[in-house]
């Protein structure tokens, strides 16, 4: 008798399906309950990112700023590959060295002082090159603070390639680098003697690195704010507002001058010091945000439920009030990198040396003869602006919801 048909035998037993675990056969896919191959499973958008992604990517203009800048972020990273006074790589005597990563004395390549190797020097020049040593060097063979030895005239100094055959006659008139022996500098040299486009790189690193970190640790701060006035509301929100605005009514920039004389200027202190001021541009915002949904019907459900103030706040509030936030932050970055180059071109910035945009800019105040160190400073940060304000047009069509694209 079989206890699954009741004991009646004209009823036939149902299937005993059980599913197992498929044998993984390297290169072919898993079945499927069927027997069909199961598609792997990728990572897909939601609806609604997806939307906010072809939107983005319709409008052409910042999609393809968006890249540029990215590019251009990411080979200034590695600046020192791109545009160094060391070599990358050094083979010589069956041993290897490594300059860009450590620091070598010049004991090692046939000095006897100790102090650390100089690579543009003549006389270890000469010692690679008697021992028929493999270098591999930098596209740029100039730092950001190498001053260059063979100039075709005095500091600052043209570009190599608008030099003519007058300057080369200047040059060997009267003392300086020929012509045929000199080393390259593409955009000059500016009024100290340094290569401009090894500044350039560098540069514009430290700008959009600090650009970066002022946005990012400012919009965490001005966010979690807004989020705490606009969810609490009543006193709370009377006494942060009447706060920020006293806060707000202070001169930013004599206070910032005022410190800056004061302290040593360093790129944490000056961060620091920016960081006093940028946070309260999402308060309002945010504080808007919340106020608009903090008496939604699911936020008061959720309260009734016992939910915790702070998951209300930052899971169920917050991501409807980042949307709007996120608009914002290519603006609010550009506006960093517009406050360091200011800084820097009032020489309240960066410490003196230091590549910065601003120090560019104020060289070229300086030297209207030579018009290479203005034009070059002037168009890198325009530029520059000019994409992260494509980027963030692009981005505010991507979360407009009024807007939709074929």
């Amino acid at each position: 008798m079989d206890e699954r048909t009741g004991g009646r035998e004209d009823i036939e037993a149902p299937l005993d399906v059980r599913l197992t675990a498929p044998e993984l056969t390297p290169g072919i896919e898993p079945a499927g309950p069927l027997g069909l191959a199961v598609p792997p499973k990728g990572y897909e958008f939601s609806p609604i990112n997806a939307r906010r992604w072809r939107n983005f990517r319709a409008n052409r203009r910042g999609y393809w700023s968006l890249w540029i800048f990215l590019v251009l972020f990411v080979i200034s990273l590695f600046a020192e590959f791109i545009a160094n006074d060391k070599p990358i790589f050094i083979h010589v005597d069956g041993k290897n060295y490594f300059p860009v990563f450590m620091t070598y004395p010049d004991t090692d390549f046939g000095d006897v002082f100790g102090t650390p190797a100089d690579y543009l020097d003549p006389h270890l020049q000469k010692y690679l090159a008697d021992r028929h040593a493999f270098t591999i060097w930098p596209p740029i063979p100039f730092s950001y603070n190498t001053i260059v030895s063979r100039p075709p005239s005095p500091f600052p100094s043209k570009p190599t390639w608008l030099l003519s055959k007058k300057d080369c006659e200047f040059a060997a008139r009267n003392g300086y680098g020929k012509c045929g022996t000199l080393q390259y500098n593409w955009l000059g040299t500016d009024d100290v003697g340094r290569d401009v486009l090894a500044r350039l790189i560098y540069g514009f690193r430290i700008s959009v690195l600090f650009g970066l970190i002022l946005t990012v640790i400012s919009s965490i701060i001005g966010v979690a704010a807004g989020a705490v006035q606009g969810y609490f509301g009543g006193w709370t929100d009377l006494l942060f507002q009447r706060f920020i605005e006293i806060w707000t009514s202070v001169p930013e920039l004599y206070l910032l001058l005022i410190i800056s004389s004061v302290l040593v200027p360093g790129f944490f202190v000056l961060l620091g010091i920016l960081l006093l001021f940028s946070w309260t541009r999402l308060v309002g915002l945010v504080r808007a945000e919340f106020l608009r949904g903090r008496n939604f019907e699911y936020i008061m459900a959720a309260r009734a439920l016992g939910v915790s103030n702070a998951v209300i706040m930052f899971r169920h509030l917050l991501p409807n009030a980042m949307v709007a936030t996120l608009t914002f932050l290519p603006f609010i970055m550009s506006s960093s990198v517009m406050t360091l180059t200011a800084l820097d071109f009032l020489g309240f910035g960066l410490p003196p040396g230091s590549a910065s945009l601003g120090e560019l800019l104020a060289q070229g105040k300086a030297n209207v003869q030579a018009p290479w160190l203005g034009l070059t400073g002037f168009l890198s940060l325009a530029i520059m602006l000019s994409l992260l304000i494509f980027v963030g047009e692009a981005v505010r069509d991507a979360f407009d919801p009024r807007k939709t694209f074929a």
